[in-house]
């Protein structure tokens, strides 16, 4: 119904004055229902499948990451962009699939791609739409000479990590802020590898001792002062849409974490602790996010979405990191490994397999539990419903906001595609294919064989080459990871009659 037509209709005889002013007041009123939903992405560094109790963890407690679930939807078939770091936050940040992304790979011979002027992000989207647009945490996609920093990448504001490398300490040299470096004295020494990379103390009151650090009082733990600073971004932009993007590192090791809190007196080893720790750290700066939404009334018009950037991730932690190992693996301890084989770094499913849920109030139907199939590359598109534009052309994405809202038709994948240190992986519908380099293809059923352990490949020859077929037609070249089968001194000369220079060693680069 138009409120300025029925008001004419039937109270003709008022003044114009009146008339005016209430059209004003019905005109404010209606920008300010239209105005378009805030966004929130959080995006947790290799938090595995069931380190959330709303899928199924008993030890760790995470009631704030619990209500996003509780009072939105839960994603049970929901993908990471890849089964490592930077790649998948590329699919994230590009929405497109690895066949198609930029960075297809942490790096490599010692080269770290970046973003590259005239790639377009979902920062860029929303920005073109009126959003102010944040970052805070870990970027992974640029060093600081090279173009795609996140400042020329559309975020209005960045703080946090560029070398993923320089994300492995929690008590950095400094981080940066938009394109300058924020220096902490305090953390002193521990940014070093030798210090960084081995286990610290704890005290009596369950504080850490970090390694190299004098006075730990004085130490600034990185993951504590990017939420701080994402929180002020929240803050600074409430009257208008914003787009904040919390990329955190935790749990990713080395494990760390200021106190153990109320693990300090588990009978568990020191990296249980530590782990459960960091994870429950995060979900208590999610719960502050929340509060600060409510107290701001932004709370019924912002959609948080979290998820992990790979699958089971915790595998090795304790070899890897520490330099004490006792009793189960994270793993085996936690219990929370993905359903599905495959791990970080890998191209089985469960590499790719990650814990996702949504929060919308009024919009998200509280307690939703879905199965829907979908990727990090359909963020962009999904981000472009909410704002009310359209997306480019070319995408690997579609939106999944008819699946978030219950509204309309929502479309599918016909399959999921990636591509990682040259092996290729496929779902599709049920089947999984897995494809190693130069190698046959792999086919499971993930319903009836979710472990993978049955190769079916030999009994359903035209299915795959249907699969052969779906990754031949996903795989775009790039002058910077050699292609699916190619051998090396393929892609050198492949490089040398494009002319494309040899790439630089810059993988230490902060």
């Amino acid at each position: 119904m138009n409120i300025t037509r029925t008001y004419h209709s039937y109270i003709i005889s008022l003044t114009l004055a009146f008339s005016v002013c209430f059209s004003c007041t019905s005109n404010k009123k209606e920008i300010k229902e239209e105005r378009s939903p805030n966004i929130i992405f959080i995006l947790s560094d290799d938090l595995s499948w069931g380190d959330l109790g709303c899928y199924g963890q008993e030890k760790i407690k995470t009631p704030n990451i619990d209500r996003i679930a509780y009072e939105g939807i839960k994603f049970t078939n929901a993908y990471a962009g890849s089964s490592v770091c930077a790649p998948s936050r590329s699919s994230l940040m590009q929405g497109l699939h690895q066949g198609h992304a930029r960075v297809r790979g942490n790096s490599y011979q010692s080269y770290r791609e970046s973003l590259q002027e005239g790639d377009y992000t979902v920062a860029m989207l929303l920005k073109e739409a009126g959003y102010k647009t944040g970052l805070f945490g870990k970027w992974g996609l640029a060093l600081n000479n090279q173009p795609g920093i996140p400042n020329k990448m559309g975020f209005d504001e960045f703080y946090g990590y560029l070398n993923q490398r320089q994300a492995h300490t929690y008590y950095p040299e400094f981080l940066y802020h938009n394109e300058e470096k924020v220096f902490f004295s305090g953390n002193q020494n521990h940014f070093e590898y030798e210090n960084y990379s081995k286990a610290s103390a704890y005290d009596e009151e369950g504080k850490v001792i970090p390694n190299g650090i004098e006075d730990p009082s004085a130490a600034v733990y990185s993951f504590d002062i990017i939420n701080e600073k994402a929180l002020d971004f929240v803050k600074q932009n409430k009257d208008q849409p914003f787009f904040l993007y919390l990329a955190n590192t935790v749990p990713h090791g080395p494990l760390i974490v200021p106190e153990l809190g109320q693990y300090k007196d588990k009978e568990w080893p020191i990296q249980h602790k530590e782990w459960a720790a960091m994870v429950s750290r995060m979900d208590g700066e999610v719960g502050k996010l929340m509060a600060l939404l409510k107290d701001l009334n932004l709370d019924e018009n912002t959609i948080i979405f979290f998820a992990s950037d790979n699958g089971n991730s915790s595998q090795g932690y304790e070899k890897r990191y520490l330099d004490v190992q006792e009793g189960p693996t994270l793993s085996a301890f936690f219990k929370h490994r993905s359903p599905t084989r495959g791990q970080k770094g890998n191209e089985y499913n469960g590499g790719f397999h990650i814990p996702a849920i949504a929060r919308w109030p009024a919009h998200i139907a509280a307690g939703t539990e879905s199965d829907h199939i979908w990727a990090f590359w359909d963020f962009l598109p999904t981000a472009a419903d909410l704002a009310g534009v359209s997306p480019p052309s070319g995408l690997d994405g579609i939106s999944i906001l008819p699946t978030l809202t219950g509204k309309g038709v929502q479309k599918q994948h016909e399959y999921l595609y990636w591509e990682h240190n040259q092996n290729q992986a496929i779902r599709w519908g049920d089947y999984f294919g897995h494809k190693a380099s130069g190698a046959d293809l792999e086919l499971y059923n993930l319903k009836t064989d979710p472990q993978q352990q049955n190769d079916i490949s030999d009994d359903n020859t035209e299915m795959v080459e249907k699969i052969n077929n779906m990754m031949a037609d996903s795989h775009r070249s790039s002058d910077v990871w050699p292609s699916p089968g190619e051998s090396k001194e393929a892609f050198q000369k492949r490089m040398e009659e494009q002319n494309i220079p040899k790439k630089p060693n810059n993988i230490g680069h902060f």
